[in-house]
């Protein structure tokens, strides 16, 4: 059974900087992306940053570019998200995604819990 468990969320004043982790547990895949989405209250889910374990390559969503950086440790099958200059607009639940690839050829992708992000001074 595959888990991911996400960490590091909480109130922070606009500019401030928060980090989030992620950590995937269980056995017998290997991982092939992981990336950060976030819900705000009446609003859809959206892609705020994806990583690609092979390479590293990313993707970020617009908004956030050159506040937000995505990382990974692949020994450790953990995400992170650094978030600096926050605004109040990036308050909204955070959820980590991992699309995994099992041994018997079957892919899945998985979801953390979410964690809570406010923005707020």
């Amino acid at each position: 059974q595959v888990q991911l468990v996400e960490s590091g969320g909480g109130l922070v004043q606009p500019g401030g900087p928060l980090r989030l982790s992620c950590a995937a547990s269980g056995s017998g895949f290997s991982i092939n992306r992981m990336g950060w989405y976030r819900q705000a209250p009446g609003k859809e889910r959206e892609l705020v940053a994806r990583i690609i374990t092979s390479d590293g390559s990313t993707y970020y969503l617009d908004s956030v570019k050159g506040r937000f950086t995505i990382s990974r440790d692949n020994a450790k099958n953990t995400v992170y998200l650094q978030m600096n200059s926050l605004k109040p607009e990036d308050t909204a639940v955070y959820y980590c995604s991992a699309d995994l690839s099992y041994r018997n050829g079957v892919s899945s992708r998985y979801w953390g819990q979410g964690t809570q992000v406010t923005v707020s001074s």
